[in-house]
């Protein structure tokens, strides 16, 4: 499947002109799910991909940056005559706010689901999983981790002529895992591919549970809202410098580290260069850019520049 993400938002607690509220969609095969939505969000994404039939939107924790888009991309929705069913995830306290926003969304005329998630608890997708795993903020927070099945090894067709067995139907039943002829799948498919990971660390001090989390993965999308010289600050608000997201991707041994969150107090180059000093592989994408995950055979995670990507706007 595809994978994709488009940074709709990367700036921190403030918007400025060209950075908006946090917001990420990911693309995954047929799926469409955004992480965050901040105010602004549907204008963000409107000015960029166009406002897709959102599948789920998975909230990290209930700070007012992070998703006070949502009710009027809800009311959206049901403008449009929407039809499919949305699901709305979050740490503890989503059943909160839901009761908080119902006399402002009303009754909509498309399936609207609150779903609470327990720490480290999983939706299922079509060939993906997301799980959200508690980080450290101060409110309860989450971050998320989407992983992909593990996909099936290469299949060997000249090892399977050699065995006796003739191209067609029966090498379909192989790569399906049925014995032919006495030939089993083990003896031609390659090992299994790992499936790639994708992990976003929401709003976080450094936390052990980040680094398990994205543990090998492609890339880690890591907030980084100060810069060593304000590392008491970031201590003492539940946030991360930019060196220590590196060294959180440089233990994690991650592909790709992503920086977002960024504060109006420094450069994006100067949070980059900081980050680099400790992990080389950091890019700092502004809004609108997306990072492109291939399968690991195909090449490695790569950032796209907004002006670089050309994709139809949905209505």
């Amino acid at each position: 499947m595809d994978l994709s993400l488009l940074f709709a938002g990367t700036a921190g607690s403030v918007p400025t002109a060209a950075r908006g509220l946090p917001a990420i969609l990911v693309r995954a095969g047929g799926h469409r799910l955004l992480f965050d939505c901040g105010e602004g969000t549907q204008q963000q994404l409107l000015r960029s991909t166009g406002l897709p039939d959102i599948d789920a939107i998975f909230i990290t924790h209930y700070h007012l940056d992070h998703w006070l888009g949502l009710v009027g991309m809800i009311k959206t929705f049901d403008l449009r005559d929407r039809g499919a069913p949305l699901t709305i995830y979050g740490p503890p306290g989503l059943e909160s706010l839901r009761k908080s926003q119902a006399p402002l969304i009303g009754r909509t005329g498309y399936p609207l689901d609150w779903h609470e998630l327990e720490p480290h608890g999983e939706v299922d997708f079509d060939g993906f999983s997301v799980c959200g795993f508690p980080v450290e903020h101060r409110v309860r927070a989450y971050g998320y981790a989407l992983v992909e099945e593990d996909r099936p090894g290469r299949f060997d067709a000249e090892r399977a002529r050699s065995l006796g067995i003739t191209p067609g139907p029966d090498f379909g039943r192989l790569q399906a895992g049925k014995t032919v002829d006495g030939v089993e799948p083990g003896q031609v498919m390659g090992e299994a591919r790992r499936g790639r990971r994708l992990v976003l660390s929401g709003d976080t001090a450094p936390c052990q549970a980040v680094e398990v989390y994205a543990s090998g993965a492609d890339v880690l999308v890591h907030e980084a809202t100060f810069l060593e010289g304000d590392r008491a600050r970031a201590r003492m608000t539940g946030h991360s410098t930019a060196r220590q997201a590196a060294e959180v991707a440089r233990d994690a041994q991650v592909e790709l580290l992503a920086l977002n969150h960024l504060s109006t107090r420094y450069f994006p180059r100067e949070v980059r260069d900081e980050a680099r000093d400790t992990f080389a592989r950091t890019v700092v994408p502004r809004d609108f850019d997306a990072i492109v995950i291939p399968f690991p055979e195909k090449g490695i995670p790569k950032l796209v520049k907004a002006n670089e990507v050309a994709e139809p706007a949905e209505s």
